[in-house]
């Protein structure tokens, strides 16, 4: 089955209640097979698809990729996004200004020497797991930083407060790490 466009999403009110009371197939990929325009998989129940989408186009969770009215049965991407490592910095803001100012320029060290992408947000600050989870704690407690704590969360509960932009840093890419030594800085 040939896919070149989406048709809709689950969470809008007008699929989801279609999608109700049909026979839903799902085409699960990971994030970066999301991010892919090209690509031949197979759905859960066994039906080969073919993505052949746009230049720059990115499956969300929940995109209706096909929809066959007369048999009520769908194929929708269920979009697994990975963890990601949530790094607190409002504690710094406690912190003696050049104690404070010593912790940033250290994390954004450590950051940065992993070659780990990181999208500033406010206060948090935000790296895809892409190592070893174990690995990044490590990193964070070896360098022990005054005013700074970090947790890891579901790409899932993060993805909300992201801009689209910042989100294709954090879960989009090609089929490896993407190494940069830049940080998207976001008000």
């Amino acid at each position: 089955m040939l896919v070149e466009s989406v048709l809709g999403n689950a969470a809008d009110p007008h699929w989801r209640s279609r999608l109700d009371v049909a026979r839903v197939d799902s085409l699960r990929l990971d994030q970066w097979q999301a991010q892919k325009s090209r690509l031949r998989k197979r759905t859960a129940h066994g039906v080969e698809v073919a993505l052949s989408l746009g230049r720059g186009s990115r499956l969300r969770d929940g995109d209706v990729l096909h929809w066959d009215e007369v048999a009520a049965t769908a194929i929708v991407a269920e979009v697994e996004l990975g963890e990601v490592m949530v790094v607190h910095l409002g504690g710094l803001e406690k912190e003696p200004v050049e104690l404070g100012l010593r912790s940033a320029v250290e994390l954004g060290h450590a950051i940065g020497n992993q070659h780990w992408p990181a999208v500033v947000r406010g206060t948090r600050m935000y790296v895809p797991v892409t190592v070893d989870r174990t690995v990044m704690d490590s990193v964070m407690r070896t360098h022990d930083l005054a005013g700074i704590r970090h947790e890891f969360l579901p790409g899932t509960e993060v993805i909300a407060y992201l801009a689209p932009h910042e989100a294709r840093r954090l879960f989009g890419g090609a089929d490896s790490t993407p190494h940069s030594h830049v940080a998207e800085i976001a008000d």
